[in-house]
């Protein structure tokens, strides 16, 4: 897998349907859609949030390849995950024995369900990051959690700190393979021997790394002084966060499909 596989943080600029929406309706939007996947139980519910989930890589333009080039990094999570329960679930309905692993039917279905579960929240969170802008997400982060600071929650600087996050991964992947790139020049090997031999391998790799990210942090940090950066308090916006009919559309239709999902998820579809 290459670095440039992983595309969570990217922000892919464009004016469809899903970019112009509200950030707080997108990060509400989000957080209903992985609420209505942990009520989801068979086929059916599974189906909807499928439909769900492609509809509205439809309408963002996004391009279904960046996509799927960031399921690759979770790849092992993904298939840790399926394996333990596809052997680990208990079941009425056995289909093989062999020392201490069971096949169940059971946990075949489980194993598939959770696969699929994990997938379409990576999915719906990605479209989250990729069509909106960091800035707009720190200013629909701390609208929404704005009731916090009523019990001295430093809710702008939390909001801040994940926007810098998920802005810098994209800068810090890039310098690792500037970097990688560099070390191999100079005759390292990543790839192969033993896991020891790689592991002692990664240190001339992570050494400039952390350097080279404090050394970012400490520039941001001067940058946001100079600019007389403090924190929240007095911050105006040069684009005002406003609902509007789409928006207040949009999240009373995710609500719709809670509920819709919720019940189907209750009689077992």
């Amino acid at each position: 897998m290459a670095l440039k596989d992983i595309t969570l943080g990217q922000y892919f600029p464009g004016n469809s349907f899903v970019h112009r929406l509200d950030p707080r309706t997108k990060i509400l939007a989000v957080t209903l859609y992985i609420v209505a996947l942990f009520l989801a139980k068979f086929f059916l519910t599974y189906a909807l949030m499928f439909l769900v989930l492609a509809l509205a890589v439809k309408i963002s333009q996004v391009p279904l390849k960046s996509l799927m080039k960031g399921m690759k990094p979770i790849a092992f999570v993904v298939v840790f995950t399926a394996v333990l329960n596809l052997f680990y679930t208990p079941g009425t309905h056995v289909l093989a024995k062999f020392w201490i692993f069971t096949l169940t039917m059971e946990g075949v279905y489980q194993a598939f369900f959770m696969v699929i579960r994990i997938m379409m929240l990576i999915s719906g969170s990605f479209l989250l990051t990729y069509t909106t802008s960091p800035i707009l997400l720190t200013d629909g982060l701390e609208s929404l959690l704005g009731p916090l600071k009523k019990v001295h929650v430093p809710v702008h600087e939390l909001s801040m700190m994940m926007s810098i996050a998920l802005r810098f991964i994209p800068t810090l992947i890039e310098e690792t393979d500037k970097i990688m790139s560099a070390q191999r020049a100079r005759g390292a090997d990543f790839e192969s021997g033993s896991l020891m031999r790689r592991a002692k391998a990664l240190i001339p790799l992570l050494v400039p790394l952390f350097i080279s990210a404090f050394r970012r942090a400490d520039e941001l940090a001067v940058a946001m002084e100079c600019r007389c950066y403090h924190g929240g308090e007095g911050r105006t916006r040069l684009r005002q966060l406003k609902y509007t009919a789409a928006d207040r559309a949009v999240i009373v239709l995710f609500l719709v499909m809670v509920v819709v999902t919720g019940v189907l998820g209750h009689f077992g579809l």
